[in-house]
């Protein structure tokens, strides 16, 4: 069995490659494969922000596999199945090293969950994103009840999948589901010059800036903003914060090793 997730890595960005065409449905394969490189990339100091792709110019990810849909009906252990998945997503949406997707193309179901566990979106204007579950008699279940309207809100989130009908990349970007729409063909580019942007800065106040963006959503005001102390004491006892302070003064750019 050939692999299906592969990963290079490049000037401190990871990118990831879905390789399932055409549409490169999410099946377990590509969990346990995605999983896998995930804690690889989030114990490699050499890695600062992870790209998301996919081959091909038809999907980015069209959802799950459906052939494997008639398995899971009246399957005791479906929940563990299911939970496995879970798993898989939070690892991707936890890894404490921003994410960017790169969405070229249609982005439905488990695609569009899959995204979501990244920390941007850059689409095409070509992408269409989507929930089509309720079409098939299902609703979401890779989490995109729980992501979906955390993003976008309640009501806009309720509508996309009450009604399984895709919207453009335009209105994906009014809405705020993907951060940057560009032309086609060039979502790979752009991500790359955000990641590369990323990756020229230290490792140790990126991860604590999401850490407190995360969990701090989670959180009442004052509770984050005791979060967001206790992490901005910790990146202080770094070397990294003396390097970019002694780069400043110095009038120099920081070079900074991570640490």
């Amino acid at each position: 069995m050939s692999q299906l997730v592969t990963y290079k890595k490049e000037n401190g960005i990871a990118v990831i490659t879905i390789d399932n065409p055409p549409l490169n449905v999410l099946n377990q394969q590509i969990q346990k494969e995605l999983k896998e490189i995930t804690a690889e990339i989030k114990n490699d100091k050499e890695v600062v922000c992870v790209l998301l792709t996919s081959t091909g110019d038809k999907a980015f990810m069209a959802g799950a596999d459906i052939k494997e849909f008639p398995e899971m009906m009246g399957n005791p252990n479906m929940r563990n199945d299911v939970m496995f998945m879970h798993s898989m997503l939070n690892e991707l949406d936890n890894l404490p090293k921003p994410t960017i997707a790169v969405l070229d193309s249609l982005t439905f179901g488990g695609g569009c969950e899959l995204a979501l566990t990244c920390d941007i979106r850059v689409a095409e204007e070509k992408t269409q994103l989507g929930f089509p579950e309720i079409k098939l008699g299902l609703f979401p279940g890779g989490a995109g009840t729980q992501r979906l309207p955390r993003l976008i809100g309640e009501a806009k989130a309720k509508e996309m999948m009450f009604t399984g009908e895709p919207i453009t990349s335009d209105e994906a970007e009014r809405i705020g589901l993907v951060n940057h729409l560009v032309p086609n063909g060039q979502a790979y580019e752009k991500a790359v010059d955000l990641a590369l942007q990323i990756a020229s800065k230290s490792i140790q106040p990126l991860s604590r800036i999401k850490k407190a963006v995360d969990e701090g959503l989670e959180m009442s005001l004052t509770e984050g903003i005791e979060k967001e102390a206790d992490l901005f004491e910790e990146v202080f006892q770094t070397e990294d914060v003396k390097e970019g302070v002694e780069a400043f003064i110095e009038k120099r750019k920081p070079d900074f090793k991570n640490l």
